[in-house]
């Protein structure tokens, strides 16, 4: 039985590095790993409150569903984002940019 690392597998099922598919497929990917990551901090940022989902989305103005949606990365937009960091009293955040630096959000 032959072993195939994960780059060969990638190069055969998405596509070639440089490719259109394999680009896009990577951006996706990278999208979806963001939104999980700045889920997980809004979910750990609220029960560091000792706040429930309920009780979040009380102040943000959406149901208990929603705020677990976000929590799993899913549902994330920029309002969301300033949305539920400002709620749970959050007084700055910057995005990083790679080689263009850092900016401010709020």
């Amino acid at each position: 039985m032959k072993k195939y690392t994960e780059e060969e597998v990638l190069d055969r099922v998405v596509g070639k590095v440089g490719t259109l598919e394999r680009d896009t497929f990577e951006a996706k990917l990278k999208k979806e790993v963001d939104n999980y990551l700045i889920g997980e901090a809004i979910r750990q940022t609220r029960k560091k409150q000792g706040l429930t989902q309920e009780q979040l989305g009380e102040r943000i103005g959406v149901q208990k569903a929603e705020i677990s949606k976000i929590e799993s990365g899913k549902s994330i937009t920029f309002a969301t984002i300033v949305k539920a960091f400002q709620a749970l009293g959050v007084q700055t955040a910057s995005l990083d940019l790679g080689d263009f630096g850092r900016i401010a959000l709020w």
